[in-house]
């Protein structure tokens, strides 16, 4: 278990704990007296439905993300925003769905009182002061610019394991001085750890020199791996041929493509159908605007490089050949600003789920002339349709912006390849929550 899931297990359990403690305080407040074993019993179990629904919310919000104790300052608010959520939803089923035949007005609203004060303290003030991670001095060997951007995450907040001492670029050194280079450094600054680049052609001949560093008690970590578990994506500058064929296949995961298409399409059909009374709804709408056609169809690029047209409702006066927009874009008509608002321009493309040309989950389709153009441009491009492309999908939930240069569109890329990677279940999961949470906000382009 890494280190960043071993932190959400501790943070979980303390708000579970946390929770439980909280039920008993406020029985004892409420009625004055310790509860006996039958009104415990009757108030716990009533509770544990809400607490799985409580967690649930904390995740969405991002509250047992790896980041959690760096954003301080967005903290806070984000445990009130949950709070809130959380108390919509007992209210909700202690008082519509009334399984458990209680309605406790009073004991509901000193719970959330008392839990909001001890989650609030336990998370801004108790949590950092647990001590995950004792910082060890570390040496980093490696060049290009996920390098640096590794340098200046990891020395630029404190909660990481590491801290960087000295780098060293492979590429600045002869050959035979890189190992000589590397013990002179662990050296003078008393490193206990190496992270480097292992497949840097200039280290993979040093394996025997490593191995002499770690019989003297240095740990040597893949630079490739510690940038995944940081970013959450792929150093695409350090990527060569080899990190493909190691690492990307289309055949290694059939059981799973076999039960997500089957998700696909039956999720498609339970929101696609409902869906259909808005469109009479939209085709009011778009020809009361300016009178033009209901429905755009673009050419995007699928799986396998194969061309799909994948039908939307159309949002724009003119239509945008592949131009990335913004929200404020002249172009697009008044009924395309609230359709693009509420994400309704979508609901067409569950059609094309359900044909098997999208997946619900997966890297987002370019169109055509753009992809084109990207793939000449960009090393490896063409990898990210070894899959389904999909509606939504790691770089959607995890870019702050749509991509407009090829920098972006780059770190749009390392994501993609990271959810190639590592797809699976659980990680399709937590895109499906989080781009409900998007949703929900309105918060996404």
């Amino acid at each position: 278990m890494s280190n960043y899931k071993r932190e959400a297990v501790i943070l979980f359990v303390g708000d579970l704990a946390l929770w439980v403690f909280v039920l008993l305080v406020t029985l004892i407040v409420r009625f004055g007296e310790v509860p006996t074993q039958a009104f415990w019993i009757q108030h716990l179990w009533a509770f544990v439905p809400l607490w799985a629904a409580w967690a649930i919310v904390f995740f969405i919000a991002g509250l047992y993300g790896k980041h959690t104790l760096v954003f301080k300052s967005k903290l806070l608010s984000l445990l009130l925003y949950a709070q809130l959520a959380n108390s919509i939803i007992a209210v909700f089923f202690f008082y519509f769905v009334r399984y458990f035949l209680i309605a406790p007005k009073t004991v509901l609203f000193l719970y959330f009182v008392i839990s909001s004060a001890l989650i609030i303290g336990w998370r801004v003030y108790g949590v950092p002061r647990l001590g995950f991670r004792k910082r060890q001095k570390a040496v980093l060997v490696g060049s290009g610019p996920d390098v640096e951007e590794l340098w200046n995450e990891v020395n630029g907040n404190p909660r990481y394991a590491l801290y960087f001492v000295a780098h060293m670029d492979p590429n600045a050194l002869p050959p035979d001085a890189v190992a000589t280079q590397l013990g002179r450094r662990i050296r003078e600054d008393k490193a206990a750890v190496v992270v480097a680049d292992l497949r840097h052609q200039k280290l993979e001949t040093l394996a025997p020199h490593f191995y002499h560093l770690i019989l003297s008690g240095v740990r040597f970590l893949d630079l490739h791996a510690l940038y995944e578990d940081i970013f959450d994506r792929v150093p695409v500058s350090l990527l060569r041929d080899r990190w493909f064929v190691e690492n990307i296949s289309p055949a290694a995961h059939q059981v799973y493509d076999f039960l997500k298409r089957c998700m696909d399409v039956a999720l498609s059909v339970a929101v696609g159908i409902p869906s259909l009374v808005l469109y009479p709804l939209v085709y009011c709408a778009i020809k009361w605007d300016d009178g033009g056609p209901v429905f755009i169809v673009q050419e995007r690029i699928g799986r396998g490089g194969k061309i799909v047209r994948i039908p939307k409702f159309r949002t724009m006066k003119v239509n945008d050949g592949g131009r990335w927009l913004t929200k404020d874009d002249r172009r697009m008509t008044r009924a395309g600003l609230i359709l693009r608002k509420l994400r309704v321009d979508e609901f067409p493309q569950l059609w094309s789920v359900l044909r098997g040309d999208l997946a619900l989950i997966g890297p987002r389709p370019d169109i055509r002339d753009l992809g084109e153009k990207l793939r000449t441009e960009i090393p490896h491009y063409a990898v990210r349709n070894i899959i389904q492309p999909g509606l939504s999908g790691w770089a959607q939930i995890r870019q702050d912006l749509p991509p407009q240069s090829i920098e972006a569109t780059k770190v749009r890329f390392s994501y993609d390849l990271y959810y190639i990677k590592n797809r699976s279940f659980a990680l399709d999961l937590e895109i499906a929550l989080k781009t409900i949470k998007t949703l929900l906000s309105r918060s996404g382009m």
